[in-house]
């Protein structure tokens, strides 16, 4: 006969019933430190990758110079992208030429030629020729050296040339050496050789017009280290115009916004970022230039510059306004106030730059032949 089972048994059998097992138990533990310990594993790792990438970078760095190199170019960053730089038109300037020069063997750069307001008319349908001749016409000459990244085709760049042909001025600019379609690879020998052949260039079409070289950013390092060179040939250009000057390359690196961060937290980092690219080559040095330098010399700069910081501008400016090649030239320095928003390049909006450069440069003939 089968037991029935008494009330006590029966509860007891429900008590056990409700129970979990001990496996389930232990399963139901386990999950949520299993999930806490997965995520504490993902940390862990991802903050060894990056004590591993904050210790390698700066070796990588130092054994190979030429990334630092690189990074003081970035001549591999082409914005805006998708333009054809044999058109010149196609950003607004229907009034350029572009041509290609060979300052060495296997090293072709890209130039354009904007003429200034007075020719517009003239240079449509015009080639090569005539924009070559045209050099030659009572019209002063600028020669405009940009800075790192992008190419001569850079809206900013674009806009600066627009305002300097409307002021009467011949523009010449090109992309150096490993630039936008300029073929060759990037040095500041190249940069400064290529900025020497297109003056050069210039110089043997453009009669006895003035000549100005002007500089921007890292083009401020090639402008003063080809106008030093032109001095010493005792061949100097009419003006020096720097816009958002260093003194030189290490002290515009070590005062980046990139730098002034990693220098709190980074021992060493002269050692490991600035050195690399003194052994790169690399010095542009703007203050030691300036005291070789006899001609003219005016120097613009935002104070709200992000890029260049204004102090160092200012501090070009006091180098160059003591030294003796300057006796008898004039050095001028104008800063643009932080409410302006110039920035690192955009001082070409300042409805003031046309009244600063005719008083600077002084007005000209070309003013009185329209």
């Amino acid at each position: 006969a089968t037991a029935v089972p008494g009330p006590l048994d029966k509860g007891c059998s429900l008590r056990r019933s409700l129970r979990l097992p001990a496996s389930a138990a232990a399963e139901g533990m386990k999950r949520p430190l299993g999930r806490r310990y997965g995520l504490w594993f993902r940390l862990r790792k991802l903050l060894l990758w990056l004590l591993g990438m904050y210790i390698a970078i700066p070796f990588l760095v130092k054994l190979c110079p030429a990334i630092q190199a690189k990074l003081v170019f970035l001549n591999f960053v082409r914005v805006p992208y998708f333009i054809d730089l044999k058109r010149p038109q196609d950003q607004g300037l229907n009034h350029t030429c572009n041509y290609y020069l060979q300052p060495e063997e296997d090293v072709t750069i890209g130039v354009w030629h904007t003429v200034p307001a007075a020719l517009w008319k003239s240079a449509r349908g015009k080639d090569q020729l005539w924009f070559e001749e045209a050099l030659g016409s009572s019209h002063p000459v600028i020669l405009y050296l940009h800075g790192n990244a992008g190419t001569r085709g850079g809206d900013h760049r674009v806009e600066l040339y627009k305002v300097l042909s409307s002021l009467g001025y011949h523009v010449v600019t090109f992309d150096y050496r490993g630039w936008g379609d300029s073929i060759g690879s990037p040095s500041e020998r190249g940069m400064t050789y290529d900025a020497l052949h297109v003056f050069d260039w210039i110089k043997a079409r453009s009669g006895d017009n003035p000549v100005y070289i002007w500089g921007h950013s890292l083009g401020t390092g090639v402008a003063t280290n080809l106008v030093r060179r032109l001095c010493e040939r005792e061949t100097p250009p009419d003006a020096l115009i720097l816009e958002s000057p260093f003194t030189n390359i290490r002290e515009e690196a070590r005062s980046h916004p990139f730098s002034v961060a990693s220098t709190q937290y980074f021992p060493g980092f002269d050692w490991f970022f600035l050195d690399p690219i003194t052994t790169s080559g690399i010095k542009f040095a703007n203050d030691e230039n300036v005291k070789y330098i006899s001609c003219s010399l005016l120097i613009l700069h935002a104070e709200d510059d992000p890029v260049v910081p204004f102090h160092l501008g200012k501090k070009l400016y006091n180098i160059a306004a003591t030294s003796r090649s300057f006796r008898d030239y004039k050095v001028q320095f104008v800063p643009f106030h932080t409410d302006l928003g110039y920035r690192h390049k955009y001082i070409y909006r300042s409805p003031e730059l046309p009244r600063i450069l005719r008083e600077f440069l002084g007005k000209s003939e070309h003013e009185h032949h329209h």
